[in-house]
This record gives structure tokens, sequence and C-alpha cells, in this order.
């Protein structure tokens, strides 16, 4: 069985669980890449209400999650959590593909994952 592109803590599940039952149509999250920030890239976490057929979809105790196709490479070996502090709360990414991150740690710099090791992880070789 191919590995997943991304996991989820069961923290984050919990959390997108909780923005899915609070908004009519939802079924869950989408993560995206976009360029921006001053370290270059930074992570987009978006409702979904009508999945994308070509996004990659992992499921984590009932909590779903769609990844951007443009964004796998960047994302591959992610897991996505969920944490609240006394200076933020929200989704983090501990990303193997990050090489650096900005100071105020809203955006990071990514490197691309070798084209055959998503490949692997799809089931694709």
């Amino acid at each position: 069985m191919p590995m997943p592109i991304m996991t989820m803590t069961d923290a984050a599940a919990n959390r997108v669980k909780e923005i899915v039952a609070s908004r009519e149509g939802a079924k869950g999250v989408r993560v995206s890449i976009k360029k921006g920030g001053c370290a270059g890239m930074e992570y987009t976490v978006d409702l979904v209400t009508e999945p994308d057929p070509k996004d990659d979809h992992i499921e984590h105790d009932g909590a779903h999650l769609w990844i951007d196709p443009s964004a796998m490479l960047y994302l591959l070996g992610t897991e996505m959590d969920f944490e609240v502090t006394k200076l933020r709360t929200g989704f983090v990414f501990n990303n193997p593909n990050q090489s650096s991150a900005c100071g105020c740690g809203e955006s990071v710099e990514l490197q691309p994952a070798d084209l055959k090791q998503l490949a692997e992880a799809r089931g694709e070789l």
C-alpha cells in the first residue's frame, strides 16, 4: 500500500472536523503552497465544499484533507498538526522538505522532493 503524501495528527484531524461541522456544505480542507512571505513560500489551508478529483486525498479519523497536485513535491512526508500556544493558534506543518523559515514563522523555503519518491509514495513504481 502506498504511503500518503501527508499525514495528520489527531489534533489536526479534530480541528478539521470542528471546521467542517461549523460550515454548511464543507467536506474538509485543502492544503496548497503559494509564493509569498519573506522566505518565499506559504502554506494555504482552504475549506473544501466540492473536492477536485485531481487532488490527492487523505482521511484520518473522519477528517478529510485534499492536497493540491502542484504542491505534492513540496509536501511529501509532511505531518500536519494543530497547536494552541500563547502566541498563535493554527495548523503547523512538520515538513522534511523545509530548508529554512522566516523569523516570524509565516513563510518557509521548501526544496521539492525527488520525483521518484513521489511516484513511490503514490504507488506508481
